[in-house]
């Protein structure tokens, strides 16, 4: 007979999902769904699975009635909600639910936990409390229902509550705490440590709190990053405002776009400040071009981001190695349209700087004509800028190149230089104060049919055969994992 009970009990329940719930109010949900559903009905244990918001819902008749209104509640801006009903097991929070004389020790035990006078609630190792270990109760607060009591029970006794020390639970999720963000907008410090959060992800749940300090050490998250200068960047995303994280002064450092504002504000945008902005990009374009041409590559590295990004790409009709005169960017081409290998995808975009400045140096030697030259600022903040350069340049004779000429467009996003910092470039500085590259696109293309005279390019006929666009993205794979020149690979 229990068996049936509890096969009775396990087909009477459901879980409610909603996918992209997390970005509707969840009052506002919550109300929606109830009004529009014709069974009235009291959501169980609602919560968020990333991006999904579900609940647990009793009767079949009203799984029925939920799944009758699907796509029939929108959104402020038009978003139709979906939602999804299928069986579930009793609810954990149902099958072992607390009674009311539990509940009420519960409350005497955080009671006890509360410092008035600091308005700061000790909630560390709140299962072993001897209160409660006397009462039996097993009060768990790395159990979603549990830590949504605790958060309640917060609620209704605590509401001025300021420092917050949940450490040594083995909390694992963050979902139950994030209406704390409502019921105690004063909580500025937050102790989590030595609990088993694995992503960093859980501190958006929490984001709207305006803490002051944070702990989070011991958790396997902060294992996640290759320094610690990672993890703070990482932390400061959702706490902007932080002054103390594990019991040290924050003080991130500068991620991209972290650094101060540039010497234009956007909000006063006048020609005045955009002249200043454009000599400050077109001296930093004659101070870079100037070392690309005439001097060592390798000392373009204090131009670059730590994290920056480089690409190469060429025109697809390029495809055709045996007759273009574009075979040594060919080579180095990411262009997407025509690659479709992501191995050599990824192999193709150079990131980190040191690795940028070694791929430069395998360009062609260049000569650019800096009166060619045509700027456009494509886009400005405070904190970031992108702007794009096109021009001519010469391609310097040696090795398999040509000595011909050839149009490109670079396209770079940078952020504020460091400090005052410089790098000196073998009796030339390129200042690392005003711009510091993060992500750097090189478009090269054949001029034979945009200019002439002296800068036209010939080239005689090549007996070799005309290679298709596949043929040509295996010779360029090929190429790159054999190491072999790419002429070599085509043979």
């Amino acid at each position: 007979m229990q068996q049936d009970m509890v096969k009775g009990a396990i087909q009477d329940w459901f879980l409610v999902k909603i996918p992209c719930g997390r970005r509707f109010d969840k009052t506002w949900l919550m109300n929606s769904i109830q009004s529009y559903c014709s069974v009235p009905f009291t959501p169980v244990d609602f919560h968020y699975d990333r991006s999904w918001a579900q609940f647990f819902i009793e009767g079949a008749n009203v799984a029925d009635a939920l799944r009758e209104i699907c796509y029939k509640i929108c959104g402020e801006k038009g978003q139709k909600v979906s939602i999804f009903v299928g069986p579930s097991c009793v609810p954990y929070s149902v099958r072992y639910k607390f009674t009311d004389e539990q509940i009420e020790q519960i409350k005497l035990t955080m009671k006890k936990r509360y410092n008035v006078e600091e308005q700061a609630l000790d909630l560390q190792k709140l299962r072993f409390d001897p209160d409660l270990v006397d009462h039996d109760i097993d009060f768990v607060l790395n159990r979603r229902h549990c830590l949504s009591i605790a958060v309640q029970i917060i609620q209704e006794n605590f509401p001025e509550l300021a420092y917050l020390n949940l450490s040594n639970n083995k909390i694992y999720r963050l979902d139950a705490l994030s209406d704390i963000i409502h019921y105690c907008p004063d909580i500025r410090f937050l102790d989590l440590s030595r609990n088993q959060l694995r992503s960093v992800l859980e501190l958006n749940k929490v984001k709207g709190l305006k803490l002051d300090e944070l702990w989070l050490e011991g958790n396997p998250l902060c294992g996640t990053f290759p320094d610690q200068s990672s993890y703070q960047r990482a932390v400061h995303t959702y706490f902007p405002q932080l002054l103390w994280l594990d019991g040290q002064q924050f003080d991130p450092p500068a991620g991209p776009g972290a650094e101060g504002h540039w010497l234009m504000n956007p909000s006063r945008q006048g020609d005045e400040e955009d002249e200043g902005l454009r000599e400050r990009v077109l001296q930093f374009l004659k101070e870079y071009y100037s070392v690309f041409d005439n001097g060592n590559r390798h000392d373009l590295l204090g131009a670059y981001h730590d994290e920056a990004c480089f690409s190469v790409s060429v025109p697809a009709s390029a495809s055709d190695i045996g007759s273009s005169c574009l075979i040594e960017y060919f080579k180095h081409n990411q262009n997407l349209n025509t690659l479709k290998d992501p191995y050599v995808q990824r192999k193709l975009l150079k990131q980190k700087k040191h690795d940028i400045v070694d791929a430069l140096c395998l360009l062609p030697k260049t000569q650019h004509d800096l009166g060619s030259f045509m700027m456009d600022m494509c886009f400005q903040t405070g904190k970031m800028i992108c702007f794009s350069v096109n021009g001519l340049f010469r391609e310097e004779a040696g090795g398999n190149s040509q000595n011909s000429v050839r149009a490109f467009t670079r396209t770079f996003v940078a952020v504020p230089g460091s400090g005052t910092k410089q790098v000196s470039l073998t009796c030339r500085v390129v200042s690392c104060r005003d711009l510091c590259i993060m992500n750097d696109q090189l478009f090269v293309r054949d001029t034979a049919s945009e200019v002439s005279g002296t800068f036209t390019s010939h080239v005689g006929p090549d007996p070799r055969p005309t290679l298709s666009p596949v043929q040509c993205e295996m010779v360029q794979s090929f190429s790159i994992q054999s190491g072999m020149k790419l002429d070599w690979s085509e043979k």
